[in-house]
């Protein structure tokens, strides 16, 4: 089922029709990475509007690895919000750090390990026409977050991954704007990654 199927209020968008939602979710997730790639802490209650769009439209085109991502993307971006708001006023607000070679490791495993595993069981169990890239997305973006909320540098190598994945697949589903808007949100996540390399603190003791 597409998104033209469900929801009534389209839109034109370069020709091609687009719903309400998605444009509310298109909209609000350009801006919470905008202001991110800033280190503004309001990127976390725009980017929750957001993800609850999100969660909703993809779960009608049946991704539904990604539908449940937005879930937690809830609970991770009020988390990212507290955490970020008891840090502001202080130098620790601003300090971005490399990861260790035992973390980028670590993040590696669990990322290999982590896809395969949600891959096999959306195959098993769910429709979903792509569960191989829909498991990668899936399990790419809570790690990227997780680094995110601790100003690691490594967390913008992550979103470039989860968005030159996100891209062909949301036009094979019939989400035009959320394609271009992933393609959009690479070209600010290599800002970002050259924003944040320009506060980093050296991380005593990596390697």
């Amino acid at each position: 089922m597409s998104a033209e199927a469900w929801d009534l209020q389209q839109i034109t968008v370069f020709g091609q029709g687009v719903s309400g939602l998605e444009l509310v979710a298109f909209a609000t997730g350009l801006a919470s990475v905008w202001l991110a790639l800033r280190l503004r802490i309001a990127n976390w209650p725009v980017g929750l509007i957001s993800v609850v769009c999100y969660a909703v439209l993809l779960f009608h085109v049946k991704l539904y690895a990604d539908a449940l991502l937005q879930s937690v993307f809830v609970w991770f971006g009020i988390a990212g919000w507290r955490a970020w708001a008891t840090a502001g006023g202080t130098s620790a607000a601003y300090a971005v750090t490399r990861a260790s070679r035992r973390e980028r490791i670590g993040i590696a495993a669990i990322a290999l390990l982590s896809t395969s595993v949600v891959a096999l069981l959306l195959a098993l169990f769910t429709d979903s026409p792509a569960p191989l890239f829909d498991a990668a997305i899936f399990v790419l973006s809570l790690l990227a977050i997780w680094w995110q909320m601790q100003k690691k540098l490594e967390s913008w190598w992550l979103w470039i991954a989860v968005d030159v994945i996100s891209i062909p697949v949301y036009w094979s589903r019939n989400l035009p704007l959320s394609a271009i808007l992933y393609a959009v949100f690479l070209a600010l996540c290599i800002a970002g990654l050259r924003a944040w390399r320009s506060r980093m603190t050296p991380l005593a003791g990596a390697g």
